[in-house]
């Protein structure tokens, strides 16, 4: 029997047990009501999950039921629109997104937004606000975000930065140009050997939270790490510019490093660096409201979501975390779990509690 309510599920939504609570959830259209009861109407005959996004009913014509089989025994049919007896609409939507996030990953060009719409069966509009609203970018901005990462895989091993464009999935030299700084960080030619040509300045020092690097680039920070073995970080930063100028910092360059240190022990002097800041426009768009939160305060990964106006992308955010750079300058670490959770953190949780408690402190 299908019966919708169980114990584990109770745990993780409200009950819902009386009429009142179950009215109200059908006018919200609460997908969290969904696993614990269907709503039939008596006028139409058919009965729905609570999320279902037909117009409400009039109360009056409303009966709840704690099963599609309750509902089915008392003689309702099931709802075309809201599929009660299927996965449901969440389920539906995120398996659409999912399949079009798959479609642009193998295609060898980018799909339209017709194209994808049709391959889910929606309108262009209606899969647009969807795919957004998941993920937290359009699907524009989710192909260009692949393409670029195409790109950086392609430059090594093609003989020109043309042959990597097209392999890549780009359909024209300019449409790669004109963001190919931000996508790369530097120009292709210097990206494709390996970072040749450009130098970047670091220094290693120690803190109270381990060994920490901080490297410039000549736009600015461009990585700010911590851990517990000097050589680690460094082998890190020559990873990933295998042919890059490094150098280690002079004494000026080590009083930019004195400046984080100190911002780590003392967070209410604060922290002004130019930064030279690499993501895709959504974590661009994360890592900047993450700058808004105050030293000694947190923020939840939903919480940012909806400042940014995705309120549906809350792991899309983790994501962005996950995937800063700069210490923080960036201060990721501000961010937790709704129920106030520290979560995971790039350079170790225990770094995130020490970095909250110097703060809190300093407030």
């Amino acid at each position: 029997m299908n019966t919708i309510s169980t114990s584990a599920t109770r745990s993780k939504v409200p009950q819902f047990s009386s009429d009142k609570d179950r009215w109200q959830a059908v006018l919200d259209k609460d997908e969290r009501a969904d696993a614990v009861f269907r709503y039939s109407v008596k006028t139409t005959g058919i009965y729905c999950r609570p999320s279902c996004p037909s117009r409400p009913p009039k109360r009056e014509n409303v009966a709840f039921h704690s099963s599609t089989e309750a509902a089915e025994k008392a003689g309702f049919r099931a709802c075309k629109r809201c599929d009660p007896k299927g996965p449901g609409l969440a389920s539906q939507h995120a398996e659409a997104v999912a399949n079009a996030c798959r479609l642009i990953r193998e295609a060898d060009e980018f799909p339209s937004l017709a194209q994808l719409a049709e391959s889910v069966k929606m309108s262009p509009g209606y899969f647009h606000r969807l795919f957004k609203a998941t993920t937290g970018v359009t699907p524009k901005d989710y192909a260009n975000a692949h393409r670029a990462d195409r790109m950086k895989k392609a430059l090594p091993k093609w003989g020109t930065v043309t042959e990597a464009i097209y392999e890549a999935g780009f359909n024209s030299n300019g449409r790669f140009y004109a963001d190919s700084s931000k996508m790369l960080g530097m120009r292709p030619r210097e990206y494709r050997a390996g970072g040749v040509g450009n130098t970047i300045r670091f220094a290693i020092a120690e803190c109270s939270l381990g060994s920490i690097l901080v490297a410039t680039s000549e736009k600015g920070v461009c990585a700010i790490h911590m851990g517990e073995d000097p050589n680690v970080l460094a082998r890190k930063l020559q990873d990933q510019f295998p042919k890059a100028n490094l150098i280690g910092g002079d004494a000026k360059f080590e009083k930019l490093v004195a400046k984080v240190i100190g911002f780590i022990e003392a967070p209410q002097i604060g922290l002004d660096l130019p930064l030279d800041v690499r993501g895709t426009a959504f974590q661009r768009r994360v890592w900047k409201e993450l700058q808004r939160i105050p030293a000694g305060k947190t923020a939840s990964y939903s919480e940012i979501a909806k400042r940014i106006g995705f309120p549906k992308s809350a792991r899309a955010v983790a994501q962005a975390c996950g995937a800063n750079t700069l210490a923080v300058a960036i201060p990721c670490h501000r961010v937790v779990r709704n129920n106030g959770d520290l979560s995971g953190y790039r350079w170790g949780v225990d770094r995130k509690q020490a970095l909250l408690a110097k703060e809190r402190k300093a407030a």
